[in-house]
């Protein structure tokens, strides 16, 4: 395995062609916060992380505006299949979407 470059690792197939791996990355949470079925306080509850606890973005989608512990947004992180938190209560790093758009 070829040592790590800018977060992807690199290593031969079977064929000798390099192929490139994104590690994924997780987040913490600021604070507690319930997990929701879709981007919204109305979604239905499925959940809820701990703060100090991290996340992995699959995906972020635009959904209902919150004023969290980070600030005010209208992004949602996905973070499973139905699993939805708002981006307030992720401290990413950023204002904007760090991750695809779902």
């Amino acid at each position: 395995m070829a040592p790590e470059v800018d977060g992807a690792a690199s290593a031969d197939s079977a064929d000798g062609t390099a192929v490139q791996a994104t590690a994924a990355r997780s987040y913490p949470i600021v604070a507690d916060v319930n997990v929701r079925s879709g981007p919204g306080t109305s979604y239905r509850k499925v959940g809820r992380l701990s703060a100090g606890s991290r996340v992995t973005i699959a995906c972020q989608k635009s959904g209902e505006t919150v004023t969290g512990p980070t600030g005010t947004s209208k992004i949602w992180d996905r973070i499973g299949s139905g699993r939805y938190v708002s981006d307030t209560y992720v401290r990413t790093g950023s204002n904007g979407y760090v991750a695809p758009r779902c």
